[in-house]
């Protein structure tokens, strides 16, 4: 059926720009595709893909509102876009289906394996996950409230142990961007998770930061009401990082001499700073 046949018979022109629509309608799509099969004329197919598009979007957003937001719904659409070109060209109507039955299956399979290929989850352990969401669910709305672990893990047949198990292997498998805003994407200041992870750098702590300066501004006023010779030796000690053999051969004395040296500064240092003596390991 060629196109001056299809305005006769009120349908549309293929090669036409068409209304905006969701997809268009299934007999309609029959129509061009079978007008795409007659001619092989590519724009006919361009055209199908183009109006089934909305389809593809519509079943990648569907499956990726189920999934963590740092899945990228791009790659869903891209597979099923690829799909749905697939779709048209392998569609066969003999086979009872129509043409938005067809691409519709593929284009849902298609993106349900591009799913499960991003998943670092066995299918077994996100099986088991939607086991607990059910009884979770299904508990709440009984209840009122909250189940506990054991109840959730008596409700999917699992023991409280085998229940954590599963908990851990789930936190595993679940990756995610450290730079995925997890603030308000509209506010000027937008917090990236990176910044909400609790950093084993104690100069990042701010009260922590101040008491060093404090303990370091203290030890400086100690250290320098010290005897010249005790400051020698805590220089060649741990700035120079002498030997006490090398000291005492370096001013002369003895090494057990320098050892007593060292033993009287570590006193005055401790006796100088009072019930601040503890910030010696703060500011060294």
């Amino acid at each position: 059926m060629d196109a001056p046949q299809l305005r006769q018979r009120g349908g549309m022109d293929p090669l036409q720009p068409q209304p905006r629509q969701r997809w268009i309608a299934s007999s309609s799509a029959q129509d061009l595709w079978y007008e795409y099969r007659h001619s092989g004329d590519e724009r006919l197919r361009n055209r199908l893909v183009m109006s089934y598009a909305p389809l593809v979007k519509f079943i990648a957003y569907r499956k990726a509102a189920e999934l963590p937001a740092s899945c990228d719904v791009e790659d869903l659409v891209s597979c099923g876009l690829v799909e749905l070109i697939a779709a048209i060209d392998r569609y066969d109507p003999e086979k009872g289906a129509t043409l938005e039955q067809y691409a519709w299956t593929r284009i849902h399979g298609a993106v349900l394996d591009q799913l499960r290929k991003l998943d670092w989850a066995p299918r077994p352990v996100r099986r088991t996950q939607r086991q607990i969401e059910v009884a979770q669910r299904e508990f709440g709305a009984v209840h009122r409230r909250r189940a506990s672990s054991d109840e959730i893990a008596d409700m999917v047949g699992l023991t409280a142990e085998e229940l954590r198990q599963h908990e851990q292997r789930l936190a595993t498998a679940d990756v995610m961007s450290l730079n995925e805003v997890v603030g308000r994407e509209e506010s000027d200041l937008n917090v990236e998770r990176i910044d909400t992870l609790l950093s084993s750098d104690h100069r990042a702590d701010p009260d922590r930061a101040a008491i060093s300066i404090d303990a370091k501004a203290r030890f400086r006023a100690a250290f320098d009401r010290l005897p010249q010779r005790q400051r020698q030796v805590a220089v060649l000690l741990y700035v120079k990082e002498l030997t006490l053999r090398e000291i005492g051969e370096l001013l002369g004395v003895s090494e057990s001499r320098v050892c007593q040296i060292h033993s009287e500064l570590r006193r005055s240092l401790r006796s100088s700073l009072g019930d601040h003596a503890e910030l010696l390991s703060e500011a060294v």
